[in-house]
């Protein structure tokens, strides 16, 4: 009797888990470099290049000298 009730408990605990099903995995997993940003998700990767940093120079505008920052 003791065998049959361990042989009921794990097909029954079988039969419980093969009817649940996991959901899928659509997490994206995004990340900032220093010189460069990509996202990873479940149909690829994708980089990207990150644009110059913005400076400042000196330039003559009728005469003058100004400083323009970008």
């Amino acid at each position: 009797m003791r065998s049959l009730l361990l042989i009921a408990a794990a097909l029954l605990s079988f039969v419980a888990t093969m009817t649940f099903e996991a959901p899928d995995a659509n997490a994206v997993v995004c990340a900032r470099g220093v010189y460069r940003a990509g996202c990873a998700g479940y149909r690829g990767a994708a980089v990207v290049r990150r644009p110059p940093v913005a400076g400042c120079r000196w330039v003559w505008v009728g005469g003058v000298k100004v400083r323009r920052c970008y």
